[in-house]
């Protein structure tokens, strides 16, 4: 039989039917306003090419990073689709795969189509080592993907020095009809010795195991999901709110909070106007300070450094 996974203290994300209805019949009332688009820099591929000493990170969109540390290029849930089924992408990539260079290290967080496009990844340059929750490693595999290595919670692996450890998530995964929870899901910590610690958390509802990740890590990169969190009462268990998103910055004890999965696929019915609008809010609200919040741009390059 096959295994089934679930998350912390026995938290489901389950929907019924009724509530799937419930949900279409108010999207049907809302009006929304979708003119806003990220803002975006051109961004120069040779200054990711040429990079081997140092620490930087840039957003290409939705929850898709290229993350260079110790001369190592990782892509976290690369995802270059135009669409997903009938929904269409709000921003183009901001890198091309074409432009991409060489791939080292692709962490994937879980199997929704959102964060796992095959295609894209058969279609990164280099071999790169694939890091993937427990459970998924054969989808890869009967793709013809075989450098593959997954991971419970709490697993580490350990590349060219750079290590990076799967950490829990609140959420669910799904690929067909027959394989609800078939595999994990959760985050990446990204670790090297002098170097900045990189926390991806790929998606998750509010959790205590926010807090358990800033416990055991120094984190001082936080890239945490804003959006598709509307209707709350439905999103709630398997989505942050902006609000949440914050605190969740705060429980895991990190330096620098950069937003992200919002802006890309209209996956619920928040505008990425409405994610940073709330985000702004509550960060003024709890008078954190203005240097922790790093709202990317499209391409965006950031120099990182450990924070002292």
């Amino acid at each position: 039989m096959r295994k089934r996974y679930e998350n912390l203290d026995g938290i489901t994300t389950t929907k019924s039917f009724a509530d799937l209805w419930r949900w279409y019949a108010e999207r049907r009332q809302k009006k929304k306003d979708w003119s806003y688009t990220l803002p975006r820099e051109h961004i120069d591929p040779s200054r990711l090419h040429a990079n081997q000493d140092q620490t930087l990170l840039t957003w290409i969109g939705h929850a898709t990073f290229i993350i260079q540390v110790n001369g190592l290029t990782i892509v976290t849930d690369p995802v270059w689709a135009k669409r997903l089924g009938t929904i269409r992408r709000l921003t183009d990539p901001a890198v091309s795969l074409d432009d991409v260079p060489p791939v080292d290290i692709v962490l994937i967080s879980h199997s929704h189509y959102d964060h796992l496009h095959f295609s894209s990844i058969k279609k990164l340059k280099g071999t790169p080592l694939i890091l993937v929750p427990s459970g998924l490693r054969s989808s890869f595999l009967k793709r013809g993907i075989e450098r593959v290595v997954q991971c419970d919670w709490w697993e580490t692996v350990v590349e060219r020095d750079v290590s990076f450890t799967f950490v829990p998530a609140q959420h669910w995964s799904k690929r067909t009809l027959f394989d609800t929870n078939a595999s994990h899901w959760g985050g990446w910590v990204i670790e090297t010795e002098g170097k900045p610690t990189f926390y991806f958390a790929g998606d998750s509802g509010y959790f205590r195991g926010f807090r358990d990740i800033g416990a055991r890590f120094h984190i001082d990169y936080a890239l945490l999901p804003i959006g598709a969190y509307e209707p709350e009462w439905f999103m709630a268990p398997q989505h942050v709110t902006p609000e949440e998103a914050v605190q969740a910055f705060i429980d895991c004890r990190a330096k620098t909070f950069i937003p992200m999965h919002y802006g890309t696929f209209p996956l619920a019915d928040d505008t990425p106007k409405e994610a940073l609008d709330r985000l702004y809010a509550e960060w003024k609200r709890r008078h954190l300070p203005n240097e922790q919040l790093r709202v990317l741009k499209l391409g965006e390059i950031i120099y990182c450094q450990t924070a002292t």
